[in-house]
């Protein structure tokens, strides 16, 4: 590194610190939507540019070198001021005019947004809307979304969040399947069910537990990340789920040991407190919380 570069590229350097903290350039690529190829570009052009190797590449496998050790820390450094800077930049705008990113899950996207972007459409026709729905954690900090609706309270620093009702679940089938089950009258007749799962985990099964059953991974017989999915293959009529109730009986389905089978899934409304401060974030913020806890509550 006897001579640097004049103008160190921020991109370079991201995706630099990308690869080092997933290990791989694919997975860096997914984490910063790039291509792979570009990405094994930016890294090599770095390395080129500070005359160090940064990884030793073992077969497809990424691991830092000695300098790419000594540079990571500093990496970090930049990375956090980027971020710094982009949610100040995010906070300074007065307008409510701009862009906007969700994240929720796809269940309460295609359930209960509908509504709210009606009621958004109509008080603030000048901001446009990203929705990812995923049920994984979107970094508010690097301003992956700018709100995010979560099911359990944020526990990272500078977050705003405010929690909106608690969601009724249950656990639900087709009337059809219910039928060829026998329709169980206990919670140990229900252990012999099909159960459809959103991950196949001990705390998936802790929460299914949570309801009074006793059950094991035998009996969760479909995994799927997608609730909506989930939801097609209960009305299918091949197993048993837990389903936001309002929803569930909206499809036709019936609710497993009524008495016994129902929990509260709390909603909770966050963002970053530096972005709150733009008006434009604010608004959407303050609609969702008063749209969602109106149809939570109902």
């Amino acid at each position: 590194m006897d001579k640097l570069p004049k103008t160190l590229d921020w991109n370079k350097t991201r995706a630099f610190l990308a690869t080092a903290e997933t290990g791989s350039l694919s997975g860096a690529a997914r984490r910063l939507g790039l291509t792979q190829p570009t990405l094994s570009r930016q890294v090599s052009t770095l390395e080129q540019e500070l005359g160090v190797i940064l990884f030793q590449r073992n077969g497809k496998s990424l691991v830092l070198s000695e300098a790419g050790q000594n540079l990571l820390p500093h990496a970090r450094v930049m990375s956090n001021g980027a971020e710094a800077f982009s949610l100040r930049a995010a906070g300074q705008v007065q307008t409510t005019e701009g862009h906007v990113t969700i994240t929720t899950t796809d269940i309460i996207a295609t359930h209960f947004m509908p509504r709210v972007f009606e009621r958004l459409r109509r008080e603030a026709p000048n901001i446009t809307l990203e929705i990812i729905a995923r049920d994984d954690i979107q970094d508010l900090h690097k301003r992956e979304a700018d709100i995010s609706i979560r099911h359990q309270r944020p526990q990272e620093p500078n977050l705003t969040a405010r929690k909106l009702a608690d969601m009724p679940i249950g656990l639900f089938a087709s009337p059809d399947y219910l039928d060829r089950l026998g329709r169980p009258c206990t919670l140990a007749r229900l252990k012999s069910a099909d159960f459809i799962v959103y991950a196949r985990s001990a705390r998936m099964q802790d929460y299914l537990n949570s309801f009074g059953l006793d059950i094991n991974e035998a009996n969760m017989v479909i995994t799927c990340a997608s609730g909506c999915a989930v939801m097609s293959y209960v009305r299918a009529g091949l197993g048993v789920s837990a389903v936001v109730k309002t929803i569930a009986q909206a499809a036709g389905l019936e609710q497993v040991l009524a008495s016994k089978s129902g929990v509260a899934v709390p909603i909770w409304l966050v963002t970053h407190q530096e972005v709150h401060s733009s008006p434009r974030i604010r608004l959407v913020f303050d609609l969702l919380a008063a749209e969602l806890n109106a149809q939570f509550r109902s």
